[in-house]
């Protein structure tokens, strides 16, 4: 059996360019910490120096300290109402005059909480451009903030501004996380920027192993989509013998096997397909499929046939024409004509046209079955769709000779001559059933 891997396994190159999208979720502070003043100082270590060296910020008076502490326990009880009365209050036509930037930073900071939790993320967006729109703001601050809003444009899906924003941050940043980096790499990949997001998502791989760590599931399969859509076949295979060795998921054995089928080695596609399946990873039928088919290419028909077979019995392969056509094929390969006879039988009983019933004749004429042979070769001509004609008429004559009816014999032969593909076979054929019958005769006479 020909085996067309380009044709027979476009749904695999179609998974191999499937990434699932795993955006960062937006991860703020509680409202402990909305205010900036101490969530701020976590990260004041990755503030540049000559920055922090000269950036004043304005104290936070008591009055205004107790005010925010009041909005805040409201918000903590879920009260917005009387976490945004008391807001409002602060910033009124004359409140606001009497707050300096940072005090006024964090009112905007508490309100971006508060529009955060009730799911208004484009009130959340501008409330935290307000807080970095405030001059001499804590550096540390002003990176918190960069940062959220980076992540609030992209569960916007604005991913432009999000990148933009992500920039700014790292401008702003000495330490920038790997993943930051990889969010970076998924904004770009969303704007289709693949290149910097191919740089992005390796950086971030890059700092975890050097660390010792294992970098996330998420982050080699957007490198391996983006390697992919490079055409940079090796480092797609790198980056996916990576994840069968850290996420043995059968996806990854199953595109790790295509991709050494683009590469043309073909031992290593099978080995590969071979190791998934004996580890029962391949729990869909068309993966059982592509098995026997690799099997078959690597010429081992019988594990072929036998995998159709468990997938018929455990239901997981469609009990389709084709799917019996495989099976029956791989045992006459492998020459279990016994087992190929019945797979060909429902196979052939399955079919729309003739071209079933032809190959089931030719098993029936292996398994020296001559009448069943005829009653199926000759229903094939009937129906017609028998992509050799000549061939099942030779089929059919040779049949017909096996069973004796020499006459039938030579009326499939002449029938099969007519086909310039076949007129030297069935002459040859002629010839030798004139000889048979010439020494029957012969022999009745003496």
């Amino acid at each position: 059996m020909q085996l067309n891997v380009t044709n027979k396994h476009l749904w695999i190159r179609a998974a191999a360019l499937s990434v699932p999208l795993m955006l960062a979720q937006v991860g703020f502070e509680k409202a402990t910490e909305a205010f900036g003043y101490q969530g701020s100082t976590a990260i004041a270590q990755d503030a540049k120096k000559d920055e922090r060296e000269t950036r004043r910020t304005p104290a936070l008076r008591n009055k205004v300290y107790e005010q925010l502490a009041e909005a805040q326990v409201a918000a903590e009880a879920k009260d917005w109402a009387t976490a945004r009365s008391v807001l409002d209050a602060m910033i009124d036509a004359s409140g606001k005059r009497e707050l300096n930037s940072y005090e006024l930073a964090n009112v905007y900071n508490l309100y971006a909480f508060i529009n955060y939790s009730n799911e208004d993320y484009p009130g959340a967006l501008e409330s935290y451009r307000n807080v970095i729109a405030q001059p001499d703001i804590p550096l540390a601050m002003e990176i918190n903030t960069k940062y959220t809003i980076a992540q609030l444009y992209f569960v916007q899906e604005d991913w432009r501004e999000g990148v933009d924003m992500l920039l700014e941050w790292f401008a702003v940043t000495d330490q920038p996380s790997a993943t930051s980096y990889v969010l970076l790499s998924q904004g770009y990949y969303q704007l289709k920027d693949y290149d910097n997001a191919l740089a992005n998502v390796k950086t971030a791989i890059q700092m975890e192993e050097d660390k010792g760590k294992l970098p996330k599931e998420q982050w080699y399969n957007l490198a391996r989509f983006l390697y992919f859509e490079r055409n940079d076949v090796d480092n797609t295979i790198d980056t996916l013998r990576s994840l069968v060795t850290y996420f043995p998921k059968d996806q990854y054995w199953i595109q790790l096997s295509h991709m050494y089928g683009e590469r043309k080695e073909e031992g290593k596609q099978l080995s590969v397909m071979d190791a998934a399946y004996t580890q029962d990873l391949l729990s869909k039928g068309q993966e059982r499929v592509t098995m026997a088919y690799l099997y078959l290419q690597g010429e081992v028909p019988y594990s072929a046939a036998k995998v159709i077979d468990r997938g018929l019995k455990e239901k997981l392969i469609e009990p389709t024409s084709k799917n019996y056509e495989i099976m029956g094929s791989a045992y006459r390969q492998a020459q279990e004509i016994t087992k190929a006879i019945p797979a060909m039988e429902v196979a052939a009983e399955k079919s729309e046209d003739g071209e079933l019933y032809a190959r089931l004749g030719n098993v029936y004429l292996d398994g020296d079955k001559f009448d069943k042979a005829i009653i199926a070769l000759e229903k094939a001509l009937k129906r017609g769709g028998v992509r050799r004609p000549d061939n099942a008429q030779l089929s059919l004559g040779m049949a017909y000779f096996n069973a004796k009816e020499y006459d039938k014999a030579r009326k499939a032969f002449r029938a099969a001559g007519k086909d310039e593909r076949s007129e030297t076979y069935a002459k040859q054929w002629i010839k030798y059933l004139n000889s048979e019958l010439d020494r029957q005769a012969k022999l009745a006479e003496d």
